[in-house]
């Protein structure tokens, strides 16, 4: 068995430092465990009112805007959106292409869930936005966008952002420029009506120094946490783009889970987030292909854990996380590589990813998560290797691709024995008497 000092990669790693004046993303570096030793789509717009609504109240806390009255006013919905704040969101009623969860016939397979996630979520000049909302509505997949709600906050306006233990204004990634904040807001707006999950990245990304978010108090992260709800609810006023729809959701309810920058600060996290009522968090550093647990988030309160999971690594004796920048750390150091390794590159990490899915495919199938960046890195190998994965896995019988909140539905739609039946599968594990086994009620 190797140890840590032959792999170096799997030490902790922090997000490569871009150049400021490329208005990119910046990756979320696995800050724990990078690997572990191993004995066409058209763009949907529904046109919603853009003008705020006479005298907007201003003295409401986020979340508490006044409900439609009993003087016959209809419920909310995309023909009648209830306009929160400035108009910058609204309540359109029950999101669309949401599956019901359905709960398992005794000795029934569980299906293969597939959870891809998008750390950041900014749309930029190289349409991967775009690109992975067309191939969901290919695969008929849903998915979760983590927001980083600094993508919405003009870089003139960058004082309105306070980071806890860092200097006002602030940022360990790029302020969005108008043309790709605009662009971001149109694509959350679509992705959310297309049925896919808009969750967090929080804000200004820090990973290194005192102001890391590994050293934040629950307190700093309510003030984050609030402040990237704010950012979301005030784009209008905060842009003064006047001409775009709302984004047509209420973020204080949509809003039920996240990943936190560089998967640090999950322990002082965990009692915010179960505070504000969220359902899971996605910011454990690495975890093994079994089926999901709760988190203890004090007070008898729980949240469902979804970690990025360790994977057979294909050419090397060690596993690795199921992410794009884990890739790009263990192959090419984490900045850029030889392009003549391409190929090998991007064939290694389709090769890892469909590893991981048919392992637990064939056996206990615990569902599959997958982490990435809209980023060019290495040529842009990852993004091409994740659509190749995905596609290959969607010819397969049983797979669901889905968001964590729907995950969460699901989970909590089975009988709970059955839950910790499925719990006790280890990785690689077939239920040796048959799902009958397993799935008991």
């Amino acid at each position: 068995m190797s140890t840590e000092a032959e792999h170096p990669s799997r030490t902790p790693h922090r997000t490569p430092r871009r150049d400021p004046r490329r208005r990119s993303l910046l990756a979320l570096g696995a800050a724990a465990l990078l690997g572990t030793a191993a004995c066409g789509n058209s763009r949907l717009r529904t046109q919603l009112p853009v003008s705020p609504p006479s005298d907007p109240p201003t003295d409401l806390p986020p979340g508490n805007d006044p409900s439609p009255g009993p003087g016959g006013d209809p419920e909310p919905s995309l023909e009648h959106p209830r306009l929160i704040g400035d108009g910058s969101t609204a309540d359109t009623g029950p999101q669309p292409h949401q599956p019901e969860a359905r709960r398992l016939a005794r000795g029934e397979r569980p299906p293969q869930f597939v959870v891809a996630s998008w750390d950041g979520a900014a749309a930029l000049d190289d349409g991967l936005f775009e690109r992975f909302r067309a191939l969901a509505t290919e695969l008929d997949a849903s998915m979760t966008f983590f927001l980083s709600g600094l993508y919405l906050l003009p870089e003139g306006l960058r004082d309105r952002y306070l980071p806890p233990g860092n200097p006002q204004g602030a940022s360990a990634i790029g302020y969005l420029t108008d043309a790709h904040i605009r662009e971001t807001l149109e694509q959350l707006r679509a992705a959310w009506l297309e049925g896919h999950e808009i969750g967090t990245h929080f804000n200004g990304h820090f990973c290194d120094g005192a102001g890391s978010v590994a050293n934040w108090s629950p307190e700093d992260w309510r003030s984050e946490i609030d402040q990237a709800i704010a950012f979301v609810r005030e784009w209008r006023g905060n842009t003064g783009f006047d001409d775009l729809d709302p984004l047509p959701f209420d973020y204080t309810k949509e809003l039920v889970g996240g990943r936190t920058p560089c998967l640090l600060g999950q322990e002082n996290l965990l009692p915010v987030a179960a505070d504000l009522g969220w359902r899971y968090d996605a910011s454990s550093p690495g975890g093994y292909q079994r089926w999901p647990v709760r988190l203890d988030a004090g007070d008898g309160r729980t949240l469902w854990d979804f970690p990025l999971q360790t994977v057979p690594f294909p050419g090397h004796d060690f596993e690795v996380l199921t992410m794009d920048y884990s890739m790009l750390a263990n192959q090419s150091g984490g900045t850029d590589g030889d392009p003549a390794a391409y190929p090998t590159w991007q064939e290694e990490t389709r090769g890892a990813f469909m590893a991981g899915f048919e392992r637990a495919y064939t056996t206990n199938r615990a569902p599959l998560f997958l982490g990435n960046h809209f980023e060019q890195w290495n040529g842009g190998i990852y993004m091409d290797a994740v659509e190749e994965s995905l596609r290959e896995m969607a010819t397969y019988d049983d797979v669901r691709f889905v968001s964590f909140r729907q995950l969460c539905d699901w989970l909590e739609a089975q009988d709970p024995q059955v839950v910790t039946n499925l719990q006790n599968l280890e990785v690689g594990e077939t239920p040796s008497s048959g799902w009958e086994m397993v799935v008991v009620a």
